[in-house]
């Protein structure tokens, strides 16, 4: 890919950019969210046009007209959010369009003998007539993954693809990377996880601001080189979130909760449990994938109906009918899905952002268009939105930009309780540090915070106290203090708690 440029209405998406991708390597392209990664995809594989530069395949010049033509070249792309049929079978999603038939009729038997055989190629061993939805997400990935490569001999591109992952599932996405990689297919690497970004990469291309900043072998690089080409900030700033003075839990703690569950639980869910939260106090939920940590959000929400237990706000029992009811008692939720159950992509960012306090309102008394922007204009640069034009549409920003729409759309109800679910997954080190930032200063202000995060180092770097899941139990509950690292949680989740209860003063029960 040779001088790159792609415009948008108010946005120069990308200028001047050069790409280039070798069979038998795996590149990674780094970056902000804004940056310019995805753009320069979808140039790739025909979804946007190109207004300049030009694109060779193979010594050839070419112009793709959409992602069937890219596919069709031999270039296939795995996208973050998996874009399969969950309610057909494993073999049905591989060959979905392809279909080997014979007189016109589909030949299943045919079909499944290849899809288990390309399955095995990548070391898969499931019952490919099994419906796709009845598998793990990691899973559903590989079979994504199987599906483009049997499509494509030559470039896959991953965008994202470990983020819904454990480490076990990434270490096996790696194993079949490097297997292609081997068998020559060049492939196009992108993520926000640095480490692993030095673990699987041969080379490295950054971006910022829709510019290239240079091409790098990942072996001449270190950590701090990468971060700082990334952001081009100074290097104390990237290093971490600078530490906050995090007020005396027992000083939080004194006097009444603010939300209180008490042996709260939904069958299939998340077993009963029992967890207080207190004004100005971040409590982390801390587990592995599967733990029960998003259930426990969505329960304190109402968007979850409890079947065991109760809820109390300021002391009193409340009925968490639905987010209808959450909403009411000041409580806000960041769903971990903001494409799904947060944004909606057709509307702007105004509108996005003025959603949840028309509902609050009521629709019959809508808000006016000068206090909408009023309103919208103030969050955009708090939360230094980008690009800072309100009439642009949602799904035209970065992940990082959209996720700080969805917390624009909260903080503007002005809650007690904002719960946030992975509020950071899937966006660069700059946004991510700055809603860090965001969460301790609203903390500092009074707001109550449900923090749930993947990351441990990021749930002790915000948290006053920790709960830890395990198979859909809270099995330990501690303050994060100085006894308190990544090593004791991980501990803590191995043995299971140890028929244990570590007490939010830090000792134990």
């Amino acid at each position: 890919m040779t001088g790159i440029s792609k415009e948008f209405p108010g946005v120069k998406a990308l200028s001047d950019v050069d790409f280039r991708l070798v069979p038998g390597e795996v590149h990674a392209l780094m970056g902000e969210n804004g940056a310019g990664k995805s753009t320069l995809i979808k140039v790739l594989t025909g979804v946007y046009d190109i207004d300049q530069g030009q694109i060779s395949l193979d010594g050839t010049d070419v112009r793709f007209s959409g992602p069937l033509q890219a596919q069709q070249a031999g270039i296939s792309t795995v996208y973050q959010e998996v874009n399969l049929c969950p309610n057909l079978s494993v073999a049905e999603n591989i060959f979905i369009g392809r279909e080997p038939r014979r007189f016109g009729k589909i030949q299943w038997s045919q079909m499944e003998k290849r899809a288990a055989a390309l399955l095995k190629r990548l070391q898969l061993d499931i019952d490919v007539t099994a419906q796709l939805s009845s598998y793990s997400l990691a899973v559903q990935q590989m079979v994504a993954i199987a599906r483009a490569i049997d499509i494509s001999a030559k470039v896959l591109i991953l965008d994202e693809p470990t983020s819904s992952l454990d480490a076990s599932e990434v270490e096996q996405l790696f194993r079949v990377m490097r297997q292609l990689k081997d068998e020559g297919v060049a492939i196009l690497f992108v993520t926000h996880f640095l480490d692993q970004v030095f673990s699987i990469s041969d080379r490295i291309t950054v971006l910022r601001n829709g510019r290239l900043v240079g091409e790098y072998v990942t072996r001449d690089l270190t950590l701090i080189d990468l971060v700082g080409k990334m952001i081009g900030k100074e290097l104390e700033v990237l290093e971490k979130l600078e530490e906050q003075p995090k007020p005396a839990l027992a000083a939080l703690e004194r006097g009444q909760p603010l939300i209180e569950a008490q042996d709260l639980g939904r069958k299939g869910a998340v077993a009963p449990f029992s967890l207080t939260i207190h004004s100005g106090e971040v409590v982390g939920l801390a587990g592995l994938l599967g733990s029960g940590r998003t259930e426990v959000a969505r329960l304190f929400y109402g968007a979850d109906k409890a079947d065991h237990g109760q809820i109390l706000v300021d002391g009193k029992p409340v009925a968490m009918r639905g987010p209808r009811s959450a909403m009411g008692h000041d409580i806000a939720f960041c769903s971990e899905n903001r494409r799904a159950e947060g944004l909606i992509e057709e509307l702007t960012v105004r509108e996005n952002i003025i959603l949840a306090m028309q509902a609050v309102r009521g629709w019959t008394r809508p808000i006016p268009r000068r206090r909408q922007d009023e309103f919208v204009d103030k969050y955009i640069k708090a939360l230094d939105i980008r690009p800072a034009n309100p009439e642009a549409e949602v799904r035209n920003l970065s992940g990082g930009n959209q996720q700080k729409v969805l917390l624009a759309r909260w903080l503007i109800t002005e809650p007690r309780l904002l719960i946030l679910d992975e509020p950071t997954r899937g966006i660069d080190i700059g946004a991510k540090t700055e809603i860090q930032r965001l969460v301790a200063a609203l903390s500092d202000g009074g707001m109550a915070v449900l923090f749930v995060s993947a990351e441990l180092e990021e749930v002790l770097r915000l948290s006053h106290k920790i709960a830890v899941l395990r198979d859909r139990h809270l099995i330990a509950e501690m303050a994060n203090d100085d006894e308190v690292d990544a090593d004791r949680i991980m501990e803590t989740i191995a043995s299971g708690g140890g028929g244990m209860t570590v007490s939010a003063a830090g000792g134990v029960a």
